[in-house]
């Protein structure tokens, strides 16, 4: 059974930085592209940042220069670094797994993370 546990979110002040972690289990790490998305109140869910396993990254318009992704394929990680948050950025962060090859996508069960003006 696939599992994706968030940890590392919570209360900031603009400006400051955070560190969100996912730890997956019960799946082939490598085979999936790691993601992050978000979803702000009242608003849709939207992609942050993904990774490949051969560390091929895409980030958001909206989070560069701001925002990396790592991922650790012998841990099965993948971590979000935020920093120079902003009060939009407040939402709940989800790790999301997206199996290449069968097509299938997994989620967490996300992070709140709230940034105060």
């Amino acid at each position: 059974q696939v599992q994706l546990v968030e940890s590392g979110g919570g209360l900031v002040q603009a400006g400051g930085s955070l560190r969100l972690s996912c730890a997956a289990s019960g799946m082939v790490f490598r085979a999936n592209v790691m993601g992050w998305y978000r979803q702000a109140p009242g608003k849709q869910r939207e992609l942050v940042a993904t990774i490949t396993s051969g560390d091929s990254i895409y980030l958001a318009d909206s989070v560069k220069g701001r925002f990396t992704i790592s991922r650790d394929n012998a841990k099965n990680t993948v971590d979000l670094q935020m920093s120079s948050l902003k009060p939009e950025d407040t939402a709940v962060y989800y790790c999301n797994a997206h199996n290449f090859l069968v097509s299938m996508d997994y989620w967490g069960k996300g992070t709140l993370v709230t940034v105060s003006s």
